[in-house]
């Protein structure tokens, strides 16, 4: 046997063969291999040497140092590390202790070790992808069968593949014997696929319809097959997964651009008054004081940042990812938390997302009824109705088209400890059991009756299925129950059953027959044609050609895969919400269209995509196509990924699910990939940002509303904080001004303040309930700044009145405690003032319309604690020696910390009279 040489080999592989559209014994010829003796010793070596190791191959991304090392580039972070630097040669050249820069690089560390930890969580969707990859193959080389690593896989190869066996690598089937193949980690779709070698298939064909190929990662269900390996390592259907998997970029969430937005104003806003308070003080007072106003700007640019914001964020992502998992909703990236409130379009898998994944029969047409049927999942409850919605009764028809999709079965309906009802096997015989089950009629009960004598089994090529059962006291000994395609098995019918009656069919009643076949397939429903025929004896094995003839016709079973009844309300909640959702699915359009109507997902008449029509497709065509298509059906890897990337080009902000390895670029591209909890793969998790415990869209629904009480929480603690430290900082740069010759505050009181008169009140604004409206608005807009609806103006408004209260105690209090024979003491009361009116301010900022009185104390009693335990906390500050030393107090009287807490109630009393003046408006 003669091969290619080098050149030859490398341009075969490389090319993107359609190998769908070739027959098998050209896939051999291309591949110059052998069906029946593989490739020799000699050119599987230089294939190998050719195409490298059938593996998938990793590039590079951020070592953890990396990641660790960037925490530190932050710019806020960056003017900490400065002002400590500062801060420490102050101290040892005053020969004091450096504790102000020692507390301030605690907390970049710790700020920075937070980030890390975020950051660093390795991506995992490669390494699960790999995960797939079988250990062994049996292939023929040198023609003998043996048994190889599957890494060591060449084009060309011969591989054996038998039940339970998972594929290697992709192939052309070369021979098939009843091969189903399940492709559910490829594809996303449960059932089994069944696989054919003498198929030849157009160049345009969907992965999901490429019967005459078998995938690396799928696995062998059932039957056995010969193929011949096409691709390997990152050529495989796999190996692009993987590639386009590193090839999306991570991109940041709205809450991190908005922070890192906020920090560049703080620094740079801060930067801006340190030089107009230096340049004011070198003015007024010299040189001379410039050390002074170094301190100064120290304390000013330690007020402007406020360090313990990160932590509260991340608590605050923390308690929503908690939430959400009482929600089934498990939160994998703390920021995917926040990032949920801006959705704008979610793109659903069909299958156990939106639908039940639990084949349920909606309706029968027996010759002299048409019947509807109601009930969920395999549970034989129901009701078995008339179109009139009266109760049918089973007539002699019905009853026995019920008994033959009992009999002519092979599944199993069980229910074990009253737990749910559950199927083993087929799952469209499981809904012809539960049908049955809903007119009492159980196999368990109906097979001791009339037991089983003989069967024809189900053949692709026949389409039909025919069991012969025992007919006890009936005018035959026997009869043969026969289910499959309505075509083939009406077309082997003589006669029809009508009640009590058999006549012999018409032209009229077969075409009506047809013609309903057609409206429930056309409604995307799957549906079986029954008949029947008495029988004297029990045929041989191997006559159901002869047998299965002059059949009597019974009627239609059509059955979907139901929707999930809790979805459709989800679904319009997300419409009343701003929320488009979207169906992407590998299903047939028939019945994706069929599921999105009743869902409202789409209206009836409304166009549905094709994975082939979108391949014809520009990218350009369709960017202006996505805002107009509600359903994809028949679409493979590449083209949900390109859904997902036109909807961002055109501003939306995407939340896809998915539970296969075809669905993880996309997952990794969408603003927020969700996977399947149930029925996802190890990929699609990893690739997530959430996963769905219950792989229900009503859960992404609820988690989507937890976003945006979490959002609205940031901004609100986020006006609390913020406001609180414009006060401060315009407080610090007054005293200079004013000519009081100090700082009123040092660096550690205002990490203090930062830290904890902040930040517990601000974690416990993160538990404050959602709006009763929160479902009734706009997504919110990811490209708004941290800044927008008022919240700027907000935090300068509030800032200006705060230090406006704290100068004019300041400058009071310093006259008064130089009268008082205590000069230092006023610096205590500024501090000390400062921490509580913060007190009021987080108390009246849970709702910017209500006035507190009006509010339900209960409804967040964790504001009431901080206050109260950060109240507590100040006062030790002054009262506890130890702590009073460390943080340079001073023991106030009670008129002095009266003083402070009625002026501090002013600030209360601002911000509740302003609500009154707004709702005024």
């Amino acid at each position: 046997m003669t091969f290619p040489t080098t050149s030859n080999t490398d341009a075969m592989v490389k090319t993107d063969a359609s190998w769908q559209a070739i027959s098998h014994q050209e896939a051999v010829e291309l591949l110059q291999s052998d069906s029946n003796s593989g490739l020799n010793t000699k050119e599987i070596q230089r294939r190998q040497q050719l195409f490298g190791a059938n593996e998938l191959k990793e590039t590079g991304g951020r070592s953890k140092l990396t990641i660790l090392w960037e925490q530190f580039t932050n710019i806020m972070l960056v003017m900490l590390i400065a002002v400590a630097i500062v801060s420490g040669i102050l101290d040892l050249q005053q020969q004091q202790f450096p504790k102000d820069a020692i507390a301030i690089f605690a907390i970049v560390i710790l700020n920075g070790i937070l980030g890390y930890f975020q950051e660093s969580k390795a991506e995992q969707a490669l390494a699960a992808l790999k995960r797939l990859a079988s250990p062994q193959v049996t292939v023929i080389r040198d023609g003998i069968t043996q048994e190889v690593d599957a890494v060591k896989l060449v084009p060309g190869d011969i591989m054996l593949l038998e039940a339970g066996v998972q594929i290697a690598a992709d192939g052309r089937l070369l021979s098939a014997q009843n091969l189903q193949i399940g492709e559910s980690t490829l594809t996303g779709e449960a059932t089994t696929v069944e696989k054919k070698a003498d198929l030849i298939l157009a160049e345009d064909t969907a992965l999901g319809d490429r019967k005459n190929l078998v995938f690396q990662g799928t696995e062998v269900v059932q039957g056995r097959a010969k193929a011949i390996v096409t691709k390997t390592g990152m050529e495989t259907e796999i190996g692009r997964i993987a590639t386009m998997i590193q090839g999306v970029q991570n991109e940041p969430t709205p809450l991190q651009q908005r922070m890192g937005q906020l920090a560049k104003v703080l620094v740079g806003g801060s930067l801006t008054l340190v030089v107009i308070v230096i340049l004011i003080g070198v003015l007024q007072g010299g040189w001379q004081l410039f050390n002074k106003l170094l301190e100064t700007s120290l304390s000013m640019a330690v007020a402007v940042v406020p360090e313990g914001l990160p932590a509260v964020v991340t608590v605050t992502l923390a308690i929503g990812t908690q939430k959400m998992i009482r929600r089934q909703a498990l939160i994998r990236k703390l920021p995917a938390v926040e990032t949920l409130g801006s959705v704008t379009t979610i793109c659903s898998d069909k299958t156990g997302t939106l639908t039940q994944n639990k084949m349920v029969v909606q309706q029968v047409y027996t010759p002299s009824h048409q019947i509807e049927v109601t009930g969920e999942g395999y549970a034989p409850t129901g009701t078995i109705q008339s179109q009139d919605k009266e109760q049918t009764v089973i007539e002699p028809e019905v009853t026995l088209l019920l008994q033959a999709a009992v009999l002519c079965n092979d599944a199993l309906l069980q229910q074990q400890k009253k737990q749910e009802w559950s199927i083993i096997g087929d799952p469209t015989e499981g809904a012809l059991l539960s049908l049955a089950g809903k007119a009492d009629i159980f196999k368990e009960r109906l097979e001791k009756k009339m037991p089983r004598m003989g069967e024809f089994p189900f053949d692709s090529e026949r389409k039909r299925m025919s069991v012969i059962v025992d007919n006890p006291g009936g005018a035959s000994p026997y009869l043969m129950f026969t289910k499959g395609s309505p075509e083939v098995i009406l077309e082997r019918c003589h006669s029809i059953q009508i009640n009590h009656n058999t006549e012999s069919i018409t032209d009229n009643q077969r075409e009506q027959i047809l013609s309903t076949n057609n409206s429930l397939a056309s409604n995307g429903l799957r549906v079986l044609g029954f008949a029947y025929k008495p029988l004297k004896e029990v045929p041989a094995a191997a006559t159901e050609e002869a047998n299965e003839q002059a059949l009597i016709w019974l009627g239609l079973v059509g059955m979907l895969d139901a929707p999930r009844t809790e979805v459709k309300e989800a679904v319009q909640k997300c419409k009343r919400a701003g929320i488009r959702p979207v169906m992407i699915t590998g299903d047939h359009p028939f019945t994706a269209m069929a599921i999105a109507s009743q869902l409202e997902i789409a209206q009836k008449g409304n166009r549905s995509l094709t994975g082939q029509e979108l391949q014809n497709m520009s990218d350009e065509e369709l960017e202006q196509t996505v805002d107009k298509v509600s359903v994809y059906a028949r679409v493979a890897p590449e083209h949900k990924l390109r859904i997902v990337k036109a909807l961002q080009k055109r501003g939306q902000f995407v939340a896809m699910t998915g539970d296969g390895v075809n669905d993880a670029p996309a997952l990794k591209q969408a603003n927020i990939g969700i996977a399947m909890g149930i029925t996802g793969t190890d990929v699609s998790k990893e690739a997530s940002d959430m996963i769905l415990l219950d792989d229900n869209f009503a859960t992404i629904v609820a988690a989507t509303e937890e976003g945006r009480v979490v959002y609205d929480n940031i901004r609100r603690f986020i006006k609390y904080i913020l406001g609180s430290n414009i006060g401060e900082v315009l407080t610090i740069a007054a005293a200079p001004l004013l000519g009081l010759g100090d700082v009123p505050l040092s660096p550690l009181q205002i990490l203090w303040m930062n830290l904890v008169t902040d930040g517990l009140p601000a974690l416990a604004l993160a538990l404050e309930p959602g709006e009763p409206n929160v479902m009734s608005r706009s997504p919110n807009n990811p490209q708004e700044s941290i800044f927008a609806r008022g919240l700027g103006l907000y935090m300068v408004r509030i800032g200006i009145i705060f230090s406006i209260l704290t100068i004019t105690l300041m400058a009071w209090s310093y006259n008064y405690s130089s009268l008082e024979g205590n000069p230092e003491r006023w610096k205590t009361m500024v501090f000390t003032t400062l921490c509580l009116a913060q007190m009021g301010h987080a108390i009246a900022i849970r709702s910017s319309t209500r006035l507190t009185i009006e509010m339900n104390p209960l409804s967040n009693p964790y504001v009431w604690g901080a206050v109260a335990l950060t109240t507590i906390l100040q006062l030790l500050l002054i009262y506890v020696a130890p702590l009073r030393n460390f943080f340079d107090t001073h023991v106030l009287s009670v008129t002095e910390l009266a003083i402070c807490f009625g002026v501090s109630l002013l600030m209360f009393v601002w911000l509740e009279l302003e609500k009154v003046f707004l709702s005024n408006k």
